[in-house]
């Protein structure tokens, strides 16, 4: 007879459009295990994300460098877990998922780094294209959940995160109520950003034709990539960046009309809330990791070396699979997110 599980350690420590995807899988554990508390073990810098994720009773939060994740060690070992649940991969999240001292270790066969070798129990993933949604929905499945035909993405909605985020746009000058378009220019890897110029022309187009305001935003380390993008526009537009903090951004990007953006974490989340996406790929593929869910849309030049999920490009026209995307279509996507396509004026 199976034993009661009831203090659960889900690992998915980075980065955070791979913790977004997580989410479904939380929330059907929860379904699955409705009388265990969860923990989620996870980088500190997206620990404050994952507090505004309902269904989380406890965050680990572990410092970089190996010594910041054994020092959690310690405490995993204390907590005396009945299942940890390896959605990271890699040998050193499978290791933490051994140091644990947990009988039940569950991630899946075909995971990095020799990690498989240290989880009891292995899910197998079928061959062919697979969103990360999906295929991080396995591990819930194998564990006698059922298959999930609307995976839920959950936020905690905290007054403190609705009052911030009013308070954030009313400095900024922009009327709560009002419609506006969200703008995120940077990414991880350079071969995922559209250029500098393409943003500005398509928020000059926007700002000029939609008449409702564009907003930046993203990270600290990302605010001389919006300042590029705004040193060439003709327009005004409001910069954020460097101001929405992580934990922030759910409530936030909830209030956007479109989010216009490279294939970056904020996607994920504005996909996560329900607000319409236009996505710009290059390198990577849109079917295992583009905004989840109906009603967005991506938009790539099809050469045909793509996808190839390379940070440096070695074409001679290089990133021709996002630089040969125009911000006329970018603007277009935008309008038909916003319902405002004029369709006597596109081409």
């Amino acid at each position: 007879m199976t034993e009661p599980v009831r203090r659960i350690l889900l690992i998915k420590p980075s980065s955070l459009g791979d913790i977004v995807h997580a989410m479904p899988t939380l929330a059907v554990l929860r379904e699955r295990f409705p009388q265990a508390e969860v923990t989620w073990l996870v980088k500190r810098q997206w620990a404050s994300f994952v507090e505004v994720i309902k269904g989380v009773d406890h965050v680990c939060a572990v410092e970089q460098g190996l010594r910041g994740w054994l020092g959690r060690v310690p405490d995993l070992r204390a907590a005396r877990f009945d299942l940890v649940v390896d959605l990271q991969g890699l040998f050193r999240s499978g290791a933490m998922a051994w140091l644990t001292g947990c009988s039940r270790r569950v991630g899946f066969a075909n995971a990095r780094e020799g990690s498989p070798f240290l989880y009891t129990q292995r899910v197998a993933v079928p061959a062919g294209s697979m969103h990360a949604v999906d295929r991080y929905l396995l591990v819930a499945e194998a564990l006698g959940a059922a298959r999930q035909t609307d995976p839920r993405f959950d936020f905690a909605d905290r007054a403190e995160d609705r009052g911030a985020a009013e308070a954030l746009l009313t400095a900024a000058g922009i009327r709560v109520s009002a419609p506006w378009i969200a703008m995120n220019v940077s990414a991880r890897w350079e071969t995922k950003r559209w250029p500098a110029q393409h943003f500005a022309e398509a928020a000059d187009l926007l700002a000029e034709a939609q008449h409702i305001p564009v907003i930046f935003m993203g990270g600290p380390a990302e605010r001389s990539e919006t300042r590029a993008v705004m040193a060439r526009m003709r327009t005004k537009a409001v910069d954020l960046t460097g101001q929405t903090p992580v934990g922030l951004l759910p409530s936030l990007l909830r209030r956007a009309a479109v989010f216009v953006t490279n294939d970056s974490g904020p996607m994920h989340i504005a996909a996560a809330v329900g607000t319409p996406v236009v996505a710009l790929f290059g390198p990577t593929d849109p079917v295992k990791t583009g905004p989840y869910g109906q009603g967005h849309v991506v938009l790539s030049n099809p050469v045909e070396c793509r996808p190839c999920f390379r940070r440096e490009c070695s074409r001679a026209a290089t990133l021709e699979c996002l630089t040969g995307v125009t911000p006329e279509q970018v603007v277009r996507a935008v309008q038909r997110q916003l319902g405002r396509l004029d369709t006597s004026g596109s081409s």
